[in-house]
């Protein structure tokens, strides 16, 4: 049975043997490198504790993967819970993030990760924003475009980032790439996996334009977070740099929905737009350097013109 997974250009089908008994077939894209290295990572995860799908077999050279079948109750499929239930699950989420953070980036070494976050990445994912998501999906001239990405504070932010040292993270840790299976939280997606900041993991998952989530709620996870990892850095500057995080973080975003919803035919992408731009209001908002990048984006209109 064919199954709907995300915006990526794999396919993926469940294939039911008995009442008791499925798996997941997982057909992807040779050409597309990370793709690759799905089963590693997978691997890699199960040897350090971190839940994650359990491999059976791969085909290279046809691109096929057979994997467990955790079902498809995401940690999306709970947002109507009540917050103890809700708490719990998150909890659970952030257990497994927290294994990951404090994993000794020398032990993948064997796998082919990509890139690791730097200025140049964080750059990137600001221009995506500029150019997917308010050039070709809001239509901003794109002379007004290049005058906004010019702001000091967008290299600011991408310099302040790229000074911290980093840890493995997920890359996309939110919350349709979290099963619940067996009241236990696994990942998925994890094919992104590489260095970078705990801080933008957490702001992934708690600024989530998927989820609603109320500022009680993440400031209880946040401490939880900081409870589990431990003191890397002092509270306020973990949370600073967080704040930072959930501004990058929604940028990428941003840019994703408008590829996937306008050059993959995905359109169903482009209604979390709206929630992601709200939260981005939100958070640059409270920071006073992004006031005038708050001010730009209240200005956008509630519809775009005609794509």
């Amino acid at each position: 049975m064919p199954l709907e997974k995300g915006g990526s250009d794999r396919r993926y089908y469940r294939i039911r043997f008995s009442v008791d008994y499925s798996l997941i077939l997982v057909k992807y894209n040779l050409e597309v490198a990370e793709n690759q290295r799905f089963v590693a990572i997978a691997n890699f995860l199960g040897g350090i504790g971190v839940n994650a799908p359990f491999i059976y077999y791969q085909d290279k050279e046809e691109g096929l993967i057979w994997m467990q079948d955790l079902g498809e109750e995401d940690l999306w499929h709970q947002r109507t819970e009540s917050w103890p239930v809700r708490r719990q699950l998150y909890r659970n989420a952030i257990d497994q993030v927290v294994t990951l953070h404090q994993t000794n980036l020398n032990l993948c070494q064997g796998i082919d990760l990509v890139h690791g976050f730097d200025e140049a990445t964080y750059r990137w994912e600001q221009n995506y924003c500029f150019e997917k998501c308010l050039g070709r999906y809001f239509h901003i001239a794109p002379e007004r475009l290049e005058g906004l990405s010019r702001y000091p504070a967008f290299g600011k932010l991408a310099r302040d980032l790229a000074k911290y040292p980093p840890v493995l993270v997920h890359r996309d840790f939110q919350s349709q790439n979290v099963i619940i299976w067996d009241e236990q939280a696994y990942l998925i997606d994890f094919q992104g996996m590489r260095p970078g900041l705990g801080a933008y993991d957490l702001a992934s998952l708690l600024f989530d334009p998927y989820v609603s989530l109320i500022e009680s709620e993440r400031a209880e996870l946040l401490g939880y977070y900081l409870e589990r990892a431990g003191a890397v850095w002092s509270r306020d500057e973990f949370i600073s740099v967080y704040h930072k995080c959930a501004i990058q973080r929604l940028m990428q975003a941003l840019g994703a929905y408008s590829v996937i919803g306008l050059l993959r035919k995905k359109p169903e992408f482009l209604r979390h737009i709206e929630p992601a731009l709200k939260l981005l209001r939100a958070v640059a908002s409270s920071a006073e350097e992004f006031r005038f990048f708050a001010e730009f984006l209240a200005e956008l209109p509630d519809r775009p013109p005609s794509q």
